[in-house]
Parts: C-alpha cells; structure tokens; sequence
C-alpha cells in the first residue's frame, strides 16, 4: 500500500488488522522486512504499520536526507490513516524520528519505543570512527552524511514527551551509553532497557527479542500470544 507524504510517494503494508496501531520505523539504509521475524508475533496482539521511509525500500527516491522531513512524514502518514493516538518503535534512525515527532507532538502517542537512537552525531562512537576511516566516498552518500551532521535533539526537547516511553540499546551498542543514559533521564518517566550480549541492531534486523520489550512497555498480555515456528 502507499500514501503520499509531504510529495512523497511512502510504502508501507499493514499486518495483523486488530488492537492499538503500532507503527514501526526501521534505520538508515534499511526498510520494513528488518522487522520481519517480530511482526509474526506483534500482529496476534497490534495491528502493525510497516513503513519504508522516504528514500528506502518501495518509498520514492529522494536527493536529500533530513530527520525532519522524516518526521513530518510521520505526521501525515498518521493524519492520513486516521490513527488514534497509535504507538510508535523506531530503530536508529527510526528512533530518533519518534522522539522528534513525540516531542513536537504532545499527546499523540500512546506509546514511545525507542530502540538505538541517539541525540548527536557525535554521540554514535565506534560507528563514527568508522565512517572517518572509509573516507570521502562514503560521506558523499546523503543518508550517511545525514548521519554525520544532524539530529541535535536536546534535554528540552526530550523533556517535552508525555507519552510513556522505553529506550532500548544493546550492551555494546555503537551509540555511546550516556547519550542513551542522557535520553532515558531526559524523557519523564522513562524506562532504560539495555539489551545483554547486542550490538546497535542484532536484537532489532530479523530478530525477536524486541518483542518481549514491546510487550513490556505497553502492558501485554502474553498469555494468548503464540509461539510462531517458521523461520
């Protein structure tokens, strides 16, 4: 299915068709099928909007790559869709547009799952050095030098967020752990996840130990979830 955003043409399909909207927003370089071993699970309890950013995946192509026009993406696809307060977990560059859209939209989440954001480029470590290291040729790619000069989200922004909210990285995430210490704290209320034995995504790209998190966060009952054997 597609929806156009701000002129651009977003796809994004629909799984499970029953209980609270729960959009997930994959990373940079990346599109929905990250979330493929997950879904099978988040779709007996959500109905889970699977939406390939601008730029990634079946979206329209774009030139240039900014956070913002990410988040007002965001804004229309839930305008457009009629969602009611829906949830939102984003990863990498999934995350921080949830934060961004949360903090500039109090009031419209239910919930807030974010997974591996961080607030600046410099925060993101060992995964700065090696981009420094591959050079010039990959900082001419827009999605990485996106990466390499924005977001700049500050303690006043995360403090604007009044949805409960989970911040989830892995134990040896790229993203340096007080930038994620930094967020948690930041937001009211905040629950910090770290997830043992992860980097940035191996708990995240077709894996399911997000969903127990996901479930955590929003109160699920698991009782009727069942276990899915197909991969």
């Amino acid at each position: 299915m597609r929806v156009t955003t701000n002129g651009v043409s977003l796809y994004y399909e629909v799984r499970g068709r029953k209980g609270p909207a729960l959009i997930m927003l994959h990373g940079n370089g990346e599109d929905h099928r990250i979330f493929d071993r997950a879904v099978a699970y988040l779709e007996q309890v959500f109905t889970v909007y699977l939406v390939d950013s601008r730029g990634h995946g079946e979206s329209s192509p774009v030139r240039e790559y900014h956070y913002q026009d990410m988040v007002d993406d965001l804004s229309e696809f839930i305008r457009k869709l009629k969602l009611e307060r829906p949830a939102v977990c984003g990863f990498s560059d999934g995350a921080i547009v949830a934060i961004m859209y949360a903090s500039q939209n109090p009031g419209s989440l239910s919930h807030l799952i974010a997974c591996g954001a961080n607030t600046r480029p410099e925060t993101l470590g060992g995964f700065r050095m090696a981009i420094d290291r591959m050079g010039d040729i990959d900082r001419k790619d827009p999605k990485i030098r996106m990466m390499l000069t924005e977001p700049d989200i500050t303690a006043e922004d995360l403090a604007r967020i009044d949805v409960p909210t989970m911040v989830v990285a892995g134990s040896r995430d790229c993203v340096k752990r007080s930038d994620t210490e930094f967020i948690a704290s930041s937001i009211p209320g905040a629950e910090l996840v770290i997830m043992k034995r992860a980097d940035h995504s191996s708990y995240i790209v077709h894996s399911t130990r997000i969903v127990d998190a996901i479930f955590k966060a929003m109160g699920v009952d698991t009782s009727d979830v069942r276990f899915v054997d197909e991969f």
